[in-house]
């Protein structure tokens, strides 16, 4: 029952796919947006979304709340349009849409052969970020969640290795295995820190405690690499600010607790600089 399900959406999902190709990527992008505004909070809890916002904002209104939610869902279906084309983003006439901030220190990276580990959030186009590590030159290795719907699933994991990445790594026992042997070759790590994991630790977010992922801490305890925070957020519809944070540096004897609360602290300001380019409906504090 569950493969006629994914099936039905995979199908539904290729024939959007081929009206988005038609209509090009800023009209595709829009039309995403505005029906996920009207579909996402079908499928999804609004007390969720909205006790999620209610931890970082306890003073904002319905209205705010509102706010917040719509620019949320938009961003999720524009994001799904554009995987489309990230081809464009990568090397064609959509590249110019991606400033960049922080170029000096992906170019210092590169240039010195330097292993650290990127985090960050699902902001904006999150796919950007580790696009244009690449891109630069960085050698990288992305640990990603595989979708559920297995049929769409293999059509992301080649959008992603072809555009994004070559080294795109699940999640999981089989994943750290891999990531370690990349480390070992001299590749950097990027990953988001943001989703609820089932193995991890509880870690204050929001002030409330919530189970993080400790890969970077592990990372950084094991290999000695600086973590380096990227934020990315969307402005002008298809256009995207990426900025390269300063590497933070911490010592080997330092705890996995202690490396693990500082680096969502640094996702707290990330969140707190533009909370309608953050995905809410991750339930991270279950």
């Amino acid at each position: 029952m569950r493969i006629i399900k994914y099936l039905i959406q995979f199908i539904i999902i290729c024939i959007l796919c081929i009206i988005f190709k038609i209509i090009g990527v800023k009209f595709s992008s829009f039309l995403s947006g505005k029906l996920f505004e009207i579909i996402g909070p079908v499928f999804r809890s609004k007390k969720i979304i909205d006790n999620n916002i209610r931890k970082a904002f306890p003073e904002y209104n319905s209205k705010e709340l509102s706010k917040i939610k719509s620019s949320m869902w938009n961003n999720y279906g524009r994001v799904f349009a554009e995987y489309l084309y990230m081809k464009n983003f990568r090397d064609g006439n959509l590249s110019k849409n991606i400033s960049l901030e922080g170029e000096d220190i992906l170019l210092n990276i590169k240039d010195q052969n330097q292993k650290v580990i990127f985090i960050s959030g699902h902001f904006s186009n999150f796919e950007l970020m580790a696009m244009q590590i690449d891109k630069i030159g960085i050698k990288i290795g992305a640990i990603y969640r595989p979708l559920n719907n297995i049929f769409l699933n293999k059509f992301m994991e080649q959008i992603r290795k072809k555009y994004i990445c070559n080294n795109q790594i699940k999640k999981g026992i089989g994943g750290l295995k891999e990531l370690i042997k990349l480390n070992n070759q001299g590749f950097s790590t990027a990953l988001m820190i943001d989703q609820r994991v089932s193995q991890g630790i509880k870690s204050n977010f929001f002030n409330e405690e919530a189970f993080t992922t400790t890969i970077p801490a592990q990372l950084v305890k094991k290999f000695d690499m600086p973590v380096v925070p990227i934020f990315i957020e969307r402005y002008e519809g298809i256009k995207f600010k990426m900025k390269v944070l300063e590497p933070i540096h911490f010592s080997k004897q330092e705890s996995i607790e202690n490396i693990t609360k500082k680096l969502n602290n640094t996702l707290e300001k990330m969140i707190l600089a533009n909370p309608n380019n953050w995905i809410w409906s991750h339930n991270r504090w279950k």
